[in-house]
C-alpha cells in the first residue's frame, strides 16, 4: 500500500507538507502531542468526555489556524528573523565622535 501523503522537496527548498513549510510541521507536531497530553489529565481528572473533547476541539482548531497563519505570513525563516528583529536596539550611541571632537576644538 502506498503513501497517500506526500511530501514534497527540492534541491535547496524546504520540506513542505500540506502547505506548511520547514519549522512549523514540528510545531504542529509539538502542538499536537501537548494537546493529547493535556486531554489525558483532563480525563483522568476525571471531567466529563464531551467537555474534554470540545476543548481540546477548540483549542486544536485554534492551533491549526494559528500556524497555518505564521506558515502563510512569515514563510520558511520569518518567525526566526522576528524574533531577531526585537534583539536588534533601536538607537546605537557612540561616544567615540565626541572625543574626536573635543579634541579638534583644543
Amino acid at each position: 500500500m502506498s503513501s497517500v501523503y506526500q511530501i514534497n522537496k527540492g534541491i535547496n527548498k524546504p520540506i513542505e507538507f500540506k502547505g506548511l513549510k520547514a519549522q512549523y510541521i514540528w510545531y504542529l507536531g509539538a502542538g499536537i502531542v501537548i494537546l493529547l497530553i493535556v486531554f489525558a489529565i483532563l480525563y483522568i481528572c476525571g471531567i466529563n468526555p464531551f467537555i474534554c473533547i470540545s476543548v481540546i476541539g477548540i483549542t486544536g482548531t485554534g492551533l491549526f489556524m494559528y500556524v497555518y497563519k505564521l506558515s502563510r505570513t512569515y514563510g520558511e525563516f520569518g518567525v526566526m528573523k522576528k524574533m531577531a528583529k526585537k534583539g536588534v536596539p533601536k538607537v546605537i550611541k557612540s561616544y567615540s565622535m565626541e572625543k574626536l571632537r573635543r579634541q579638534l576644538l583644543n
